[in-house]
């Protein structure tokens, strides 16, 4: 049997410097003093604060011996995630592998849904679950705060006494009984305990058991910071077990007493935890040897480390820098700065240093950051050299394609499948429904033209299938797609289910749709790779803990499932590349480059904002005896010390963050106080990376964007147009070149809201239809108004269901239906009775190519009773057109009806003289209508001609347009007379219109 550790004797305690390969000089260390007995190697047990760690020193004991086959120790975890984070939901097993007694952890989720049970009958969650969930992982991280540092939560029933709170904390003391009454007792009735105080009583058991029984073999705890206070009675006691050993990652041996002391009072100092952790081993800082495998310190790294430790000074002995002699050289050597614009070009000068290093073989890179999206850019920047590199600290797994794909199945369901979700999630890749995923892709190109463009008056599964009646083509994959999602779709937002019930009816639907069409993979693409994977455990994690959560509405479940997915992420498994890499702070730690580049150096990013605790007030955490919020943020400076250190550093952050001016890492800001002047600190901004940047994707020359001016050969210009085309023809020919030469139409948008077309559509089919069948007399006010209400009921049909035109647009067509009573009854009583409704026209004009046929729908033309003059009348919901408009021939619509009329082309009409031209206005608004007659003065004071003139200027104005283009030198250009195009067209994309404007040219 071994001898039992010594309380007395000498700790042995070493420390491998800032910036040394840590890993790698412990694997030397171990291998020069155990290395020589194979056996005595394997018996040795090493403990590092990571999984990811243990991998990276199985993988440095390989190249410290070449390749040659070895018993390596054991080397195992202190635990399942970093012991300084405190965030602990992820946490598994303790670093013993024993059972802390009988009782076994929750797992995350289901402690997070037992937490959210008891959460849910509060106030403060509203009783929607996914506010009970999240609201019950912060207090689950309370919990494991409390739990990490030995604290009891008994003392929260004493604050209120002890402070003088303000009412709201007190409403928050009441909610806090939650975990501090109920919460014991539901452990306790559950057999079950949270994961961090399970892993305490875990590690102190081990700590007994090795104190009772030493193991026979080496114990080697390296890298901790021993933040957490179990782990500090571990490490103490290993330091002085018989072949016990504790190594300190990068103990700053240069402060002097006085700055040490402060050290340990600053949490925010990168050496904070380390003296704290000394004090705990009962060591003095003289008494810490190097490990004497790292050897003397290389200059460059010695340099460096002295440089930031002056620099990073506590705050009380920053006045030291005045009597600091000059840094060494040798701090500036292999030092570079990146101040970029943005974090675009942030991204994209990071990826170029790190592109850099592949030029000499064997040389590795790696991006540390906390920052996910520079993470994420890089990376994208990167795969434009065919470069994969997968970022260590993983990506969301909501982010991720297949949690994405039931996403898209739940927002489809909640928007009750219509137009936008629906098309979204067709077009996912994922979605297949059992036959080749092109067939897929072209069936639902063919539904979205037929059905889902332009206004929907209502939406759902079946209304669906009512609008394909017709297209018979399109019946057997959309019967295919009812089938899948039906058992989800008849889910109504206040039907109760349980959680798993819900899972499982979303998993069905999804799993029916993603089925592969034939010759297709037999494994189902749902649950293919890391993603696949990460989705598969959260599925079955919810199925075997769902019932936890009790039943809910199903209308809450769109905003669980997301709540549900918050927090998981998705790790490869391997990385993508061999030599470069992107690690975040925890992924980090241990790990050693030949390149460092320290990326998103900026307040808030790196370090983090410290956040404030939303249970407890500074006063109440102190009076509870937990640790202040910034201890978090020593941890992040001494992952900044250590990373800096090494030879080849790049510090890199961007002065703007969508668009927000950012503020420097307060270590930068110290560094460029202390430097200020220095000319090797200056050199060390490193332009040409952003100058690489700029120039990756300048062109070689810029282009000037030259107005369109085309000139298609007569024979495939319009050789007819209607009279509302004619006005576009006029302010812009290229939309009619665009329309009627190329054939281009716009696409009515997806799920389109009702908009005034359809609902000067509406007005003019009520108002056809009443006419038509009162031509010769009227019916009485009341009769006629209830005529066309009911008329407008009709044609409005299920679109009144929609509180936007039950309530905006329903009063104003009552009210411009009262007002065209009233105006109809006054036409009559004039002497005008409709003589055309809704009738087309044509009237074909001679040009040199050939015949132009002028059309037109007119909506209404009456015939006065006297002399059997016509007046062309339009009915407008919006503003008409001005009485010079018409004059000048801007909007000619009106005059050129008028003109086929005087020709005889309608059909039903014979020839005969122009009395007027009226706009009739039904806005039903506060003027609820209004008549506009094509007449006065022009600005010059001279009279409007008569409607007849105006009618034949029209057509002479036309027939020399026509003209005009048939000469095919003539261009149809853009915007010609841009100050009298006040809209935009359908057009202005193709044409490059704001292009034009912005670079202030005149088309």
């Amino acid at each position: 049997m071994a001898a039992m550790a010594d309380p007395a004797a000498a700790p042995q305690v070493f420390t491998i410097p800032a910036g040394r390969p840590f890993l790698d000089l412990l694997a030397a260390g171990c291998l020069e003093r155990w290395g020589g007995d194979p056996l005595l190697l394997s018996r040795a047990t090493i403990l590092l604060p990571t999984r990811r760690a243990c991998r990276a020193l199985a993988e440095a004991f390989l190249r410290q011996t070449g390749g040659r086959a070895l018993l390596l120790p054991a080397i195992r975890p202190l635990g399942d995630v970093d012991e300084d984070e405190l965030d602990l939901r992820d946490a598994g097993g303790p670093g013993d592998e024993t059972a802390a007694g009988e009782a076994l952890p929750f797992t995350p989720l289901e402690r997070d849904l037992l937490l959210a049970r008891l959460v849910q009958a509060s106030p403060l969650a509203g009783g929607d679950a996914a506010g009970a969930l999240r609201l019950a992982r912060q207090l689950g991280h309370l919990l494991d705060t409390a739990a990490t540092e030995e604290i009891s939560l008994d003392g929260l029933a004493s604050l209120a006494g002890s402070l003088d709170l303000a009412r709201h904390w007190q409403a928050t003391l009441d909610f806090l009984g939650i975990i501090r009454e109920h919460w014991p007792r539901l452990k306790q009735e559950a057999g079950r305990m949270d994961a961090a105080e399970h892993r305490r009583i875990a590690m102190d058991r081990l700590a007994a058991h090795w104190q009772a029984e030493p193991p026979a073999g080496p114990v080697i705890a390296a890298g901790s910071t021993g933040s957490i206070p179990a782990t500090a009675r571990l490490l103490r006691l290993i330091a002085r077990m018989p072949q016990g050993i504790v190594i300190l990652p990068g103990l700053d041996q240069q402060l002097d007493d006085a700055a040490w002391q402060a050290a340990k009072g600053e949490p925010t100092h990168p050496q904070h935890l380390l003296a704290r952790l000394a004090d705990s081993l009962g060591v003095l800082r003289s008494e810490v040897a190097v490990w004497p495998a790292a050897g003397p310190d290389p200059a460059p790294a010695a340099a460096r480390a002295a440089l930031l430790s002056v620099a990073l000074l506590p705050p009380g002995e920053t006045h030291r820098w005045r009597d600091q002699p000059a840094a060494a050289d040798a701090a500036f050597a292999g030092l570079q700065r990146i101040e970029a614009a943005g974090l675009h070009d942030e991204a994209l000068a990071i990826a170029l240093a790190l592109r850099e290093t592949l030029e000499t073989p064997g040389r590795t890179a790696a991006l540390i950051t906390p920052d996910r999206t520079l993470a994420r850019r890089v990376a994208a920047e990167l795969a434009r050299y065919d470069i994969a590199i997968d970022d260590s600290a993983g990506r969301p797994l909501a982010q991720a394609p297949p949690a994405i794909f039931l996403r898209l199945l739940v927002a489809a369901a909640a928007g009750d499948f219509a137009a936008v979700p629906l098309l979204a999630l067709l077009k996912h890749p994922f979605c297949r429904l059992g036959r080749p995923r092109r067939e897929l892709l072209r069936w639902t190109r063919r539904i979205e033209r037929a059905i889902l463009r332009g206004p929907q008056p209502e939406t759902g599964i079946e209304a669906l299938g009512r609008r394909l009646a017709g297209h018979d083509r399109l019946l057997p994959l959309f019967a295919a797609l009812r089938h899948a999602v039906a058992p989800f779709a008849r889910l109504r937002p206040d039907d109760t289910l349980p959680l798993p019930e819900l899972l499982r009816l979303l998993v069905t639907a999804a799993e029916a749709l993603a089925e592969p069409g034939p010759g297709g993979d037999e494994i189902m693409p749902l649950w293919q790779h890391e993603a696949g994977g990460a989705l598969h455990d959260l599925v079955t994690d919810i199925l075997q803990t769902g019932e936890t959560l009790g039943p809910l509405p199903a209308g809450q479940w769109p905003r669980l499932f997301d709540a549900l997915l918050e927090g998981r992420v998705v790790r490869p498994r391997h990385g993508s590349h061999p030599r470069l890499f992107i690690w975040g702070l925890l992924e980090a730690r241990l790990q050693q480059a030949d390149r460092i580049v320290l990326g998103g150096l900026n307040e808030g990013t790196w370090p983090p904002q410290a956040e404030e605790d939303p249970w407890l007030s500074r006063p109440m955490r102190a009076t509870l005896g937990l640790a202040a919020p910034e201890r978090r943020l020593g941890q992040t400076s001494h992952d900044f010390v250590q990373a800096a250190c090494g030879a080849d550093i790049i510090l890199s952050r961007a002065a703007k963050v969508d668009g927000a001016p950012t503020v420097p890492a307060r270590w930068l800001l110290r560094l460029e106080a202390m430097l200020k002047g220095d000319a090797r600190w200056e050199a060390t901004l490193a332009p040409r990376y952003l100058a690489w940047a700029e120039q990756l994707d300048r062109p070689e020359a810029a282009l000037r964007s030259e107005p369109p001016a085309p000139r298609p050969p007569v024979a495939a210009r319009p050789r007819g147009l209607f009279v509302t085309a004619i006005e576009t023809w006029l302010r812009d020919p290229y939309a009619v070149y665009a329309r009627h030469v190329l054939k281009l139409r716009r696409l009515d948008d997806l799920g389109q809201p009702p908009d005034a077309r359809l609902r000067g559509t509406i007005i003019h089919d009520v108002l056809d239809a009443f006419l038509k069948n009162h031509r010769d007399t009227l019916p009485d006010d009341e009769a006629a108004l209830n005529e066309l209400l009911a008329r407008g009921r009709a044609a409005f049909g299920i679109w009144l269901d929609q509180p936007q035109i039950a309530v905006l647009w329903w009063p104003r067509f009552e009210r411009a239906m009262r007002w065209f009573v009233g105006y109809e009854r006054a036409r009559r009583q004039a002497g005008f009775e409709p003589a055309l409704l809704e009738e087309e026209g044509r009237l074909d004009l001679a040009a040199p190519a050939g015949p132009f046929a002028l059309k037109a729908r007119a909506d209404r033309i009456d015939r006065r009773t006297g002399d059997g003059a016509l007046a062309v009348l339009d009915y407008k919901t919006g503003n008409p057109p001005s009485a010079l408009q018409v004059d000048s021939g801007l909007a000619p619509q009106l005059a050129l009806e008028a003109a086929i009329a005087q020709g005889g082309g309608f059909e039903h009409l014979p020839p005969g003289e122009i009395a007027e031209l009226v706009y009739v206005r039904l806005a039903g608004g506060e003027t609820p209508g209004s008549e506009r007659r094509i007449e006065g003065k022009r600005r010059d004071r001279t009279a409007i001609p008569p409607a007849d003139e105006l009618a034949r200027a029209a057509l002479q104005r036309l027939e020399g347009w026509v003209a005009r283009f048939d000469d095919p030198a003539t261009p149809y250009l853009s915007r010609p007379r841009p100050q009298f195009v006040q809209y935009p067209g359908d057009y202005d994309h193709l044409a490059r219109v704001a292009e034009r404007a912005e670079g202030g040219e005149d088309s």
